[in-house]
């Protein structure tokens, strides 16, 4: 069997709902699931028929059993997750609000808060064509920030080309101490994910342009935009520009991370931009229709037929099976 063409770096946590949905100070019961961006993105990858390996750590406890058996049964690779007898699995909560849903972490001295270079040092990496990475990492400890930097500089995997999500979590660290590094960080990867409502929160980069012109090192920046669309900025050429298509949204969570898995499976699958931002969207559109984190993508031959559409049979609005974005 052949090695895994992308590995997806980060922390996956154990998340805590209540399961009539609302507040969490008044839940009777609290629905467990398991939530982690670069992990969502292994398990969209995945599901659309790519080898994707989760590099991680876990607690010796039964959350990180828990965790490393639900990505693993998403048919992930899983033999480079740490379990960690020193340290716990990170969890999370949710707190649903008229406002909408709060996050409450419970992660730091977490087991994945102690990933460090030294957890890409091996030979399996050696031929991923592809290296995952995010923003949250940079935020949970000194020794994260130094896998960062070691991945970004091209010693962790040669020869794969660099992805990285910018994923700002105001929760974790405040915009004016996250933007200076975030930005250096994507400025250094080949390929960049950012919303453009954390591009304007972070850099005051009001459009993609501008989020571009802030971002010169990437080969390529995206810029996910909700429901308007997601724009790819390559260092040169036209802007591409893919609407989003409608979608009833039940949960937005999660849903960034299937575009991710949606547009780097076109990477992989080396087709033109647009047909990747159009993957992107079609692998996000079933997150947003369901509560979860994750939901299978349409299948293959929806897929097929979706590419194949013309730009205005794309943009049609009453086309609703297919569609829609996720920042």
């Amino acid at each position: 069997m052949s090695g895994p063409e992308v590995a997806c770096v980060g922390e996956t946590m154990v998340v805590l709902t209540p399961d009539d949905g609302g507040p969490l100070q008044h839940a009777a019961r609290l629905l467990v699931s398991v939530g982690g961006a670069e992990s969502n993105v292994a398990m969209g990858l995945a599901r659309l028929g790519h080898r994707a390996t989760w590099v991680s750590r876990v607690g010796d406890d039964p959350f990180g059993r828990r965790v490393v058996a639900e990505v693993a049964a998403a048919g992930v690779d899983v033999d480079l997750v740490t379990v960690d007898p020193a340290a716990p699995t990170g969890v999370y909560l949710k707190d649903p609000g008229p406002a909408g849903t709060r996050v409450h972490y419970h992660r730091a001295g977490s087991a994945a808060s102690r990933l460090g270079a030294a957890d890409l040092a091996d030979a399996r990496l050696a031929g991923v064509r592809l290296l995952h990475l995010s923003g949250i990492t940079a935020a949970l400890s000194d020794t994260c920030r130094d896998l960062l930097a070691h991945a970004l500089a091209g010693r962790a995997a040669p020869g794969a080309r660099v992805t990285f999500d910018v994923n700002h979590r105001p929760a974790l660290w405040p915009a004016d101490r996250a933007g200076p590094m975030l930005r250096e960080l994507a400025d250094r990867a080949d390929v960049v994910l950012v919303g453009q409502d954390e591009a304007d929160t972070l850099w005051g980069a009001a459009d993609p342009v501008a989020v571009r012109d802030l971002l010169p090192g990437p080969e390529l920046v995206v810029v996910k935009d909700g429901a308007v669309g997601a724009t790819a900025l390559a260092r040169t050429g036209p802007a591409v520009f893919v609407p989003a298509l409608p979608v009833d949204v039940v949960e937005p969570v999660g849903a960034g991370d299937a575009f991710a898995a949606g547009f780097l499976a076109g990477l992989l699958r080396r087709v033109d931009l647009r047909s990747c931002l159009r993957l992107g969207h079609l692998t996000a559109a079933p997150v947003l229709a369901a509560p979860g984190d994750n939901a299978p993508p349409p299948d293959p031959a929806r897929i097929a037929r979706a590419l194949a559409l013309t730009d205005r049979e794309w943009a049609a609005p009453a086309r609703r099976h297919d569609g829609g974005s996720g920042t």
